[in-house]
């Protein structure tokens, strides 16, 4: 009891009030969460030039990921028992095992720089065709696509 003679109880009250309160403010990351957050993945600017061999292709994506960080581990077609990823640097290529997609970041495959390549192809596509692919990504699973087949010389920039 105080001097007053009643209990403290409104100001022990708020004392519990506001420890609780700053102690739930710790528990958050100064990231908002992003990076041990579930990805947001999603996948645009699909597309496979016509190949000029029966044999081989090449295929383009992008990646946005507005959410936690991924890896994108495998990709498969019917087109092809054989989906490699590879990455070029200083003109020269190189097959990868995965490709990191960041948290809240992008995941690029264009011309001259990281694609897939689907060897031993069950049948060579025709323009204007679509290929169905899967992605595969760790923490997302099976991103399904359908990948145009546009002009051997398409460039996306001019969509010719």
């Amino acid at each position: 009891m105080s001097r007053t003679g009643r209990a403290p109880r409104p100001l022990a009250a708020c004392a519990v009030l506001v420890a609780t309160a700053t102690a739930l403010a710790g528990c958050g990351s100064d990231d908002g969460g992003s990076s041990a957050g579930r990805p947001a993945l999603k996948v645009t600017g699909a597309y496979m030039p016509a190949p000029s061999m029966a044999t081989m292709a090449a295929g383009f994506f992008n990646v946005s990921n507005t959410g936690g960080a991924d890896t994108l581990t495998s990709v498969t077609s019917s087109l092809s028992d054989d989906v490699t990823l590879h990455s070029t640097q200083g003109g020269a290529m190189e097959e990868e095992t995965s490709f990191a997609v960041p948290a809240k970041g992008t995941l690029n495959f264009a011309s001259g720089g990281n694609h897939l390549m689907f060897e031993k192809l069950t049948r060579k596509p025709e323009q204007g065709e679509k290929v169905a692919v899967e992605l595969h990504f760790a923490k997302s699973g099976t991103v399904k696509i359908s990948m145009p087949v546009k002009s051997a010389t398409y460039t996306p920039k001019t969509g010719h």
